[in-house]
């Protein structure tokens, strides 16, 4: 079941239903460096991020803290959110959410609780975060959902969620100033956000 590689693994497609398959994750051996999580009603594991993510992690996380909404809070912990509806289940990088869904013990949240959510890609996952998680996330109504393309070195942050998905999207180089809309209603400063001299990541 678990194999490490760069690109995502995923189980095949024959797990049975939903429930099953968050059992089946809650007992996966993942090993040290990577995570597991349910795209598409599979099973997928993929290596965890490079060093330098966590300052753009940090950095997103300390302009955005000061306009939260009332009551939500803003992580990077790994955490795992639920969508039924669409037989997935994301950790992603980083997670914003009203104080009270956290009062748990279950280690399964509600994903349609988050207010904010974004991911950083890297090659391993990047089809995924551009592709299945944009249509995941805006129909089941999450406010903002924040790419920071980590390999074109660019951000890109969706609003508006409906059923039929985001209806808004806006796109800037990193180094720029993108626009975060409501509930949040800033601006964030990606400077800082590129990669370090000597990476090649692409």
């Amino acid at each position: 079941m678990t194999v490490m590689a760069e690109r995502p693994t995923a189980s095949g497609t024959e797990l049975g239903d939903f429930e099953e398959l968050l059992d089946l994750l809650d007992e996966l051996d993942v090993p040290d460096g990577y995570k597991a999580e349910i795209i598409k009603g599979n099973i997928v594991v993929s290596p965890w991020s490079k060093g330098y993510y966590h300052r753009v992690m940090h950095l997103v996380c300390k302009q955005l803290e000061p306009y939260l909404p009332e009551g939500h809070m803003i992580d990077r912990a790994p955490t795992l959110y639920v969508f039924p509806g669409e037989a997935c289940a994301y950790g992603p990088d980083i997670h914003a959410v009203h104080e009270q869904t956290l009062e748990t013990e279950s280690s399964r949240l509600d994903g349609e609780a988050l207010s904010f959510v974004a991911e950083l890609t890297s090659p391993s996952t990047r089809n995924d975060d551009l592709t299945d998680k944009v249509e995941v996330y805006g129909r089941a109504g999450i406010p903002v959902y924040l790419i920071l393309d980590m390999q074109e070195q660019q951000a890109t942050v969706y609003g508006s969620p409906s059923p039929q998905g985001y209806q808004l999207r806006i796109n800037k180089p990193f180094g720029e100033k993108l626009l975060v809309p409501d509930p949040f209603g800033c601006h964030l400063d990606t400077s800082g956000f590129q990669r370090p001299p000597g990476d090649t990541e692409a």
